[in-house]
């Protein structure tokens, strides 16, 4: 299975993944499954600490290092991913969640979120508790 991280999921998964759920950590950590990080994601974060909403302890840098040896995979924009929130209702406004399911219907990859809203964009997007 192939899982698109949100970003409030993605630091979860890197910094406290004691706040995700055991069988949302389980399914991050199974050898068969894909991992996929947006650079929506780090865009995001990096927009977030630079306005104050975001503390950041460690250089962003660090973050996606992290990321990556964690065995999450780094999923680019692509234009096909920009050219697919044209698509989509306006549920949401916020650019980031908008681009990071329109990455999930494009790859296709389930978008594991705590955002219930995001929900009412396709069956891809899964609600955590």
């Amino acid at each position: 299975m192939r899982y698109l991280l949100d970003t409030h999921v993605f630091l979860w998964a890197l910094a406290d993944p004691k706040r995700l759920p055991p069988s949302v950590r389980q399914r991050l950590l199974a050898i068969e499954n894909d991992v996929l990080f947006s650079a929506a994601n780090i865009w995001e974060i990096a927009i977030k600490a630079q306005i104050g909403r975001l503390p950041l302890e460690v250089p962003i840098e660090d973050i996606v290092e992290a990321a990556l040896a964690s065995g999450f995979r780094e999923l680019p924009i692509r234009a096909a991913h920009a050219a697919a929130v044209f698509h989509l209702p306006m549920h949401h406004r916020d650019p980031f969640d908008r681009i990071l399911i329109a990455q999930a219907i494009v790859e296709p990859a389930r978008l594991l979120t705590a955002d219930a809203t995001l929900t009412r964009y396709s069956e891809l997007v899964e609600l955590i508790k």
